[in-house]
């Protein structure tokens, strides 16, 4: 069947006859048996090597190592996600119960990344209620004024939870105009975020190294900012598949996965609003007061 027979099949909410396995006979299960695939302990190489290059060049070696590992790393990824949208775009394969399944597999994801961003928080709490010397933050440090860049990263996020929303909407009404126009509204919006955040970066009256606020503060705000990034490159990603026209009404799931990620973003960035750059500018009132 060629790719053309099988996108119109796919959007006609039919599958090939082979839907639910590689062989000739009939299908037994109503599962995605995947073709044996390289990219597995390709990209497991790439992350090793990666992980060692990062620990050697934090001790003055290995530089060349872990470049080859940061470029091998997403090249693995953009790999491997082609040929999961070729199963599911073009040759059927993403039933409802596969569809199912990987609705499962996103919602775990992001349970996992609830986890991780909650260390982060864990050792703000922990430094800001109980801080070193009895003030928070501590003397020579001076926080962000959180009304001024932050809430304007507040206010785009939120913004861009409505437009991806918007485009996820126009997609089920079959509005295939609002659906990239909600995308690149979107993805437009997490670039304006990255943006300011770096220039925010960039004029901060502390560093990295300048002891526990800074470092619980560019942990948390650094990896949220690295997750703006991976969620506006999803973004993109389904923007050019939307103009593509892979999305129908009813098989969207790397729009919906894209969606849900981005909403979580949203959520993580208020609870640091509040928390750090709000809460966090002046928690605790020097001891004895």
């Amino acid at each position: 069947m060629t790719d053309t027979h099988a996108h119109d099949a796919h959007a006609h909410g039919d599958a090939p006859g082979h839907a639910h396995g590689h062989g000739d006979s009939a299908p037994k299960h109503p599962y995605h048996l995947v073709d044996p695939s390289p990219w597995p302990i390709v990209g497991a190489t790439a992350a090793g090597l990666l992980a060692a290059g990062g620990v050697l060049f934090m001790h003055g070696h290995g530089a060349v190592l872990m470049i080859f590992g940061f470029l091998a790393v997403p090249l693995t990824m953009a790999v491997w996600w082609r040929d999961v949208i070729r199963e599911a775009t073009f040759e059927g394969y993403h039933n409802a119960v596969v569809q199912l399944g990987l609705r499962y597999g996103m919602a775990l994801f992001i349970a996992s990344e609830v986890m991780f961003f909650s260390a982060f928080f864990w050792a703000f709490f922990t430094s800001s209620l109980y801080p070193v010397g009895g003030v928070w933050p501590p003397k020579g440090i001076h926080p962000f004024d959180p009304f001024a860049f932050p809430f304007l990263n507040t206010l785009i996020l939120l913004l861009s939870g409505t437009t991806v929303t918007w485009a996820h909407h126009s997609l089920l009404e079959g509005n295939q105009k609002g659906l990239v126009q909600g995308l690149t509204v979107t993805v437009l919006l997490g670039l304006s975020f990255t943006s300011i955040q770096a220039y925010e970066y960039s004029h901060a009256a502390f560093h990295f190294t300048d002891g526990i606020y800074p470092s619980t503060f560019f942990m948390a705000t650094g990896f949220h900012g690295f997750h703006v990034i991976v969620g506006t490159i999803f973004l993109a990603v389904c923007l050019w598949r939307a103009r593509r026209g892979d999305f129908t009404p009813t098989h969207h799931f790397g729009l919906e996965a894209a969606a849900w990620y981005w909403h979580f973003v949203d959520v993580v960035w208020l609870f640091l609003f509040v928390c750090i750059y709000w809460w966090g500018m002046g928690s605790a009132l020097p001891l004895g007061e």
